[in-house]
């Protein structure tokens, strides 16, 4: 598991590290910087100049540093400090101090007036103006330097974060007055801000950099958010035993399908038998029972009264798990039996598309919802369950703050998706790619958590489980065909080989 932490941990994280590895404030900013100039020297031809911009404080120390160590590695720099106080940081002043030394970087340090040099497309910048501690928006001459980057044919590579933008919420920021850069390269953790899709002009593409921050502190340091890595996953997933038989994993049922979306009860279908349930009934209006039959024949069939759409539902002694919601209309009569399935179902449930959409036109049933059920809603049908939010920051504090009320899983769907837990935790997804961004590739998702809570698992072990292999599959099918390519019914053929690379 991979721990995020606030800009006030880090920090607290930092001075942990000086204390007790120990090592001093400059040699751990010397670590850093040299870390990063090994990661730089991997991407940028040294036929590239480089342009440095430093602040003040110790983004700007990191920034001097990587100046004078990419001068060693043969690159032409030029170094800016950015200095209208006249005041730097200790550590700021001792690699000015040590930059100043180094006659083959050009250094200027501005106090008033900028002459701007003039940035072409054979250029990097190197941003250190400011670091993640920085706790309102840019303004004035920061922010006109900040614009003159941007404006710039330049590629931009920031260090630790983006000038400009906060770690975690930037709601109250100012969007102008923001680095966008091309890359990213964090010290230690990856930050919040970097998971939520707003932000992904400034962070650009980003990589966690190991600067040998104390693991002691690491361990102990408390944190609600997690990033999901597939040694999570190989560790949740279960061997199988050699006697066992389909009763032993489990025995599904699948409420989806209406008139005209009876392919999104098909996809659900296949994708739950493809994560390891051993029996499936998919509950479905008449008139789709010859295609279910006919595309699907591992899965039984169980009719509707009606022939369009879901209007009753069978006893359900017989299941270990239940899904809902696929394809599956928003009749009235569907709305009134799905009411009655939440009050009389005993287990958690998985609820997706239209189930999700008719609890938001019902808010008064979100308490009868059974304990632990998992909700997979996309951002837009999350803002119906709980009203629109002027950020993705607020959005993923909402579904945390439902997840707790209600005592259930909210899997907020997109390229980070948030798996936020009743306990207040969120984990965050780290497979996956853009060609799963087609129809059908919820539907999948259903299908597999059906199939996993089916087979016994912990509601929240297996969004996590069900999360990140259904991800992997997409990956395994972008490889295989390329992203663009990519529709739901590759993600399920490849399911079978996300176990098999996850263990």
């Amino acid at each position: 598991m991979i721990k995020i932490f606030s800009t006030d941990q880090t920090r607290e994280i930092d001075q942990y590290t000086i204390q007790y590895e120990p090592i001093s404030s400059i040699d751990l900013v010397e670590r850093a910087s040299t870390r990063f100039v090994q990661e730089f020297c991997r991407h940028y031809s040294r036929q590239m100049r480089v342009i440095v911009f430093a602040g003040r404080g110790n983004n700007g120390a990191d920034a001097l540093a990587v100046a004078r160590l990419l001068s060693e590695e043969s690159y032409q720099v030029e170094a800016y400090l950015f200095n209208p106080s006249g005041v730097l940081s200790d550590e700021c002043e001792e690699n000015k101090r040590r930059l100043q030394e180094v006659h083959s970087v050009r250094f200027i340090e501005i106090v008033d007036d900028f002459n701007a040099p003039e940035l072409t497309r054979r250029d990097v910048v190197v941003d250190g103006l400011f670091g993640s501690g920085l706790t309102r928006p840019l303004e004035g001459g920061f922010a006109a330097v900040v614009d003159y980057i941007n404006q710039s044919d330049a590629q931009v590579v920031s260090i630790d974060i983006p000038s400009g933008l906060f770690g975690e919420d930037n709601s109250e920021n100012d969007p102008e007055a923001i680095i966008r850069a091309d890359m990213t390269f964090s010290f230690g953790f990856p930050k919040l801000a970097f998971l939520f899709p707003e932000n992904a002009p400034y962070v650009g593409k980003w990589k966690v950099l190991d600067i040998g921050l104390h693991p002691e502190v690491i361990e102990n340091t408390a944190t609600h958010w997690n990033m999901v890595t597939d040694n999570d996953v190989a560790m949740l997933v279960r061997s199988r035993g050699r006697f066992a038989h389909k009763g032993t994993f489990g025995h599904a049922l699948l409420i989806a399908g209406s008139k005209g979306k009876i392919g999104a009860a098909l996809l659900a279908a296949r994708a739950c038998l493809r994560s390891g349930a051993g029996l499936l009934t998919v509950h479905l209006p008449q008139r789709a029972e010859a295609i279910m039959q006919t595309a699907f024949p591992e899965a039984m069939i169980d009719m509707d009264l009606n022939q369009n759409h879901f209007s009753n539902f069978p006893e359900l002694a017989a299941y270990s798990a239940i899904g809902i919601g696929p394809g599956l209309g928003q009749h009235m009569e569907t709305s009134i039996a799905f009411e009655r399935l939440l009050r009389i179902a005993d287990k958690p449930m998985v609820i997706d598309a239209d189930a999700l959409n008719i609890l938001s036109a019902n808010r008064e049933w979100y308490t009868i919802i059974p304990p632990y059920s998992i909700l997979t809603p996309h951002p837009k049908e999350f803002d119906r369950l709980v009203g629109d939010s002027h950020s993705d920051y607020e959005r993923l504090t909402k579904a945390r703050k439902f997840a707790v009320e209600y005592k259930l899983i909210v899997v907020l769907k997109g390229a980070y998706t948030a798996i936020c837990v009743p306990s207040g935790d969120i984990y965050f997804n780290t497979s996956g790619n853009s060609g799963m961004a087609t129809a059908g590739s919820g539907d999948v998702l259903t299908g597999f958590l059906l199939g996993l809570l089916a087979q016994g698992y912990a509601p929240a072990d297996a969004a996590r489980i069900g999360v990140y292999l259904h991800g992997c599959a997409g990956d395994l099918a972008a490889n295989f065909l390329s992203e663009e390519s990519v529709i739901a019914s590759d993600i399920i053929d490849m399911l079978g080989k996300a176990y098999k690379q996850v263990k």
